[in-house]
């Protein structure tokens, strides 16, 4: 089940206002690979925003976004010029129909369970062609991010209708690399917050190369951070490229 925060139409049209492309170093490093791959799955795709801008820049190909949030398709589905599909890969099948797939925004981390893991990764598998490969990250579980997720860590935006919103989260339990927390956002125009619940998944890095190659994938590049660092017990992420075995 999505996160509330992707499935309330309005929560949703705060995404690209909180993560706009120029705040965020994960979409400019995928982008040339899907400017150069002819068809592109882009998993729990949100608004749109890599997709759309990779069809603005002149790709003539296939760009699929599947996402299971309806707040967030709806959103990506004001451009028309990309397929779009409601959805996950345990609804919808691909079959060897994609030379890049992409995940991106740490979406990854949704898939708490190992059979979960696993079962999306055959999924991707199975979506791409011989040789095809699989691009997505997860956040590096030996740095702890999720204690700089405080409530007094405040983030604001306004909205084009000029109303003030302020988000924070909260941790409220971390139990063997499983983080749930709760996203609340508040506005003085709103009667009430809004409050949104996840759980993400910290996979070590060990862990998470057994289930790729359990799949059926193979680990082709590995970097610690966006400007392709090495990964190291104290990079910020866990940025991997697999490619499907033939």
């Amino acid at each position: 089940m999505p996160d509330h925060q992707f499935v309330d139409v309005e929560l949703a049209a705060l995404y690209d206002l909180f993560y706009p492309w120029d705040s965020r170093e994960d979409l400019p490093f995928y982008l040339p690979r899907i400017m150069e791959s002819e068809s592109v799955l882009d998993l729990g795709c949100g608004t749109g925003m890599l997709l759309k801008r990779a069809r603005a820049e002149g790709h003539v190909g296939r760009l699929c976004g599947l996402d299971p949030a309806i707040g967030m398709l709806d959103r990506a589905r004001r451009s028309p010029e990309v397929e779009w599909i409601l959805g996950d890969l345990s609804e919808v099948a691909f079959d060897q129909e994609f030379d890049f797939v992409v995940m991106t925004g740490h979406a990854f981390q949704v898939l708490v369970g190992e059979d979960e893991v696993l079962r999306t990764l055959e999924a991707v598998r199975s979506a791409l062609e011989p040789g095809g490969r699989f691009g997505f990250e997860t956040r590096n579980p030996t740095v702890h991010e999720w204690e700089e997720w405080t409530e007094e860590r405040l983030d604001g935006v306004t909205t084009d209708h000029g109303t003030d919103v302020l988000m924070r989260h909260s941790v409220g339990s971390v139990n063997a690399g499983v983080v749930s927390f709760s996203t609340t956002y508040e506005s003085p125009d709103w009667p009430e917050p809004r409050v949104s619940h996840s759980t993400l998944r910290f996979l070590e890095v060990d862990a998470l190369d057994s289930l790729i190659s359990e799949a059926g994938l193979t680990v082709v590049e590995r970097y610690g951070d966006w400007d392709r660092s090495r990964l190291t017990a104290l990079s910020p992420e866990i940025i991997t490229v697999a490619e499907r075995r033939k």
